[in-house]
């Protein structure tokens, strides 16, 4: 059974999330997914759904975040679920920011933007070496770096397996960003050295179709879908009467 998540956003805010739900995936369509009352506390039970699941609580622990297209607000999403994760878990979260098209995991909480990722990648320092612990958070990052030759040149397979083995090793939970799957093959590459790839849609700007092609590209990969994030919905009527609908 794949798990789902909406997450939503009011006019000129940050975007805030909202219910996750359980459906079953039916054929090659995302399936429909459950509306509710945006509040933060829904990316608590995102995270309950995928990361804090299974037998002794122990779900997948190492997920990637994609976009279906580029705008569609994997970063934001990423950051959120790696704060409320260690919020609610008592084991060492890290954020890894593998989008090294267009990083921005290190705005997120104003932290260095390299050495990281692709330095990473590249070398053969301990992964300590890398890491930024974010103060207040219990989070640590690791921000995509600085990219000489060309992405495609640092996202070697046998290095990446390397990499996260030792990241496994030294973290409970991984969450890494990627870019979106519409424009670039990165999140494929990166989604075999994980245990699933959470699908960011963004509610105005993603077409159904583009939302299935990208479903399509991570099955026919065998990299398992572990949940789809609606971002980005607007709710053009109070939040008070939207609860009674």
């Amino acid at each position: 059974m794949s798990r789902h998540a909406e997450i939503f956003s009011a006019p000129a805010e940050p975007p805030a999330p909202a219910a996750a739900a359980r459906e079953k995936q039916t054929g090659g369509a995302l399936p429909e997914m459950q509306c509710a009352s945006p509040g933060i506390d829904e990316v608590w039970k995102l995270v309950q759904q995928i990361f804090l699941v299974g037998k002794d609580g122990k779900g997948p622990r190492v997920v990637a975040f994609c976009g279906a297209n580029r705008g569609a607000g994997s970063s934001w999403v990423c950051a959120r679920t790696g704060e409320s994760l260690a919020r609610q878990s008592a084991g060492r979260v890290c954020l890894i920011d593998a989008n090294l098209r267009t990083p921005s995991l290190h705005a997120q909480f104003e932290a260095k933007a390299e050495p990281g990722f692709a330095e990473l990648i590249r070398s053969s320092r301990p992964a300590t070496d890398f890491l930024q612990g974010i103060s207040g958070s219990g989070l640590w990052l690791v921000a995509a770096g600085s990219v000489e030759s060309g992405p495609n040149e640092s996202l070697n397979a046998q290095k990446l397996a390397m990499r996260f083995a030792e990241l496994r090793a030294q973290f409970d939970f991984l969450l890494v960003d990627t870019p979106a799957i519409d424009i670039h093959p990165d999140a494929v590459l990166l989604g075999h050295v994980t245990d699933g790839i959470v699908l960011i849609v963004g509610s105005d700007s993603t077409r159904r179709e583009t939302a299935r092609n990208a479903k399509l590209s991570f099955e026919t990969a065998q990299i398992p879908v572990l949940g789809a994030v609606l971002n980005k919905r607007t709710f053009p009527i109070p939040d008070a009467i939207y609860r009674k609908i």
